[in-house]
């Protein structure tokens, strides 16, 4: 019925008619007299789409000529946003032909049962492990490997941040968000991170990004969002390495850092989704950004056909490997095309094929990256397709942007 991951509140609502109507009427009822009646910030169609509102899940029964019933609703919003919508549900007076009353019977804070589930646990963690018994061996390597590993973290400037043995001496930088993070970076031999320690960058950061090559490599949820935000702004960052969505640094396979390394992307396509104060449709001009060192040149311009179709290897020229190759590979030709998980393409078309490919792609595609503009529309079907990413020329109309996908511009 709900998350549990992302829900906060619980909306309870008693729901009276005068007649006999069905669950798809409520429902109808809800959304019909709530549009507009908020504004945009808090229309309930859009709090749904964002994942801010869970779905309504509406249970009634209808008995001699009456109907009652309860509707419940599961809401991410803070406190007052929770409050003023629950409030707005009723001002419903009709349910399709019948008069009705609704009436907010309670507003459960899940996280008091999330308590009280934690506590339950603790309790039983303590009874149950923490208790003495044999000595393993593969538990003493272990804790002996990881106070090697502790040693070997320095702090480096006045803010004494957190940092690999190599940080000072190289000529690139790593930027993470915290201590365990470069533990497990040290673990797979990469000893040139530094942990910013929370959303406050300090003068030794912006001053190691001064000097050296920075990469930007944080967790892939919304704090290591707002952290990389902050970067972009106060430090100057070279490039942006993406974790996998909902996944933390620390936690991360050696397999999963070097792919996230290796397809790291100049840091002006992720500042210009950031930019404020840019007008709809402005064209912005800079330099082309070179690929990385060491690798080919984009391949030639691939010859148009009609329709969606599957990418063939008849060019001479090797395919593009990173997503940095595929953003300089499409820019400029006219294209839409649709990556795998390990940037292979798995469809190109022309952009106003765009929902044709969608159908067809089944929802193995990873990412678009699409010369052309998106709108609030297409936005949406991509976020239903589960892509995690859309790299396009701009973005039109776009008045909700999702959480769950990560938009770039072709600079």
């Amino acid at each position: 019925m709900y998350s549990s991951d992302t829900t906060k509140y619980l909306i309870q609502i008693h729901i009276e008619a005068e007649g006999v109507v069905e669950k798809p009427d409520v429902v109808g009822a809800i959304f019909g007299q709530t549009e507009g009646l908020l504004g945009e910030d808090l229309d309930l169609r859009d709090l749904q789409r964002t994942g801010r509102v869970g779905r309504i899940d509406v249970q009634i029964t209808s008995k001699k000529g009456e109907t009652k019933g309860e509707i419940t609703i599961a809401s991410s919003l803070d406190r007052a946003e929770t409050a003023i919508l629950a409030a707005s549900l009723e001002s419903i007076d009709r349910v399709g032909p019948c008069v009705a009353r609704v009436k907010v019977g309670s507003i459960q804070d899940i996280r008091v049962s999330k308590r009280k589930k934690i506590v339950d646990r603790a309790k039983e963690l303590l009874l149950d492990y923490f208790e003495e018994g044999t000595i393993d061996s593969n538990e003493l390597l272990e804790d002996v490997r990881e106070s090697i590993r502790i040693e070997k973290i320095s702090t480096v400037g006045d803010d004494r941040v957190p940092a690999g043995p190599n940080v000072l001496e190289s000529d690139a930088i790593i930027v993470v968000e915290g201590r365990a993070d470069v533990i497990n970076l040290l673990r797979f031999g990469i000893k040139n991170a530094v942990a910013v320690e929370g959303t406050n960058i300090s003068q030794t950061i912006i001053d190691l990004c001064e000097k050296k090559t920075s990469t930007a490599f944080l967790d892939g949820d919304r704090g290591g969002e707002l952290i990389l935000r902050e970067l972009l702004q106060v430090a100057d960052m070279d490039f942006v390495a993406f974790s996998p969505r909902g996944k933390s640094v620390e936690d991360m396979s050696r397999k999963e850092i070097i792919k996230a390394l290796r397809n790291k992307i100049p840091a002006e396509y992720v500042r210009e989704q950031y930019s404020e104060g840019e007008e709809p449709g402005e064209e912005k001009t800079r330099e082309e950004v070179a690929p990385a060192a060491g690798k080919e040149e984009p391949p030639e311009k691939i010859e148009k056909r009609k329709g969606p179709r599957k990418m063939e290897s008849t060019d001479s020229a090797p395919a593009p490997r990173t997503l940095n190759e595929h953003l300089i590979a499409v820019k400029g030709k006219h294209v839409a095309r649709f990556l795998t998980g390990d940037f292979t393409i798995l469809k190109e078309g022309k952009p106003e094929d765009i929902e044709k490919i969608l159908a067809e792609v089944n929802g193995n595609a990873t990412g678009l990256i699409l010369d052309g503009n998106v709108n609030q529309r297409l936005l949406d079907m991509l976020v239903g397709k589960g892509l995690e990413y859309v790299a396009a020329r701009d973005y039109k109309g776009i008045i909700k942007r999702p959480l769950s996908i990560r938009l770039m511009k072709i600079a």
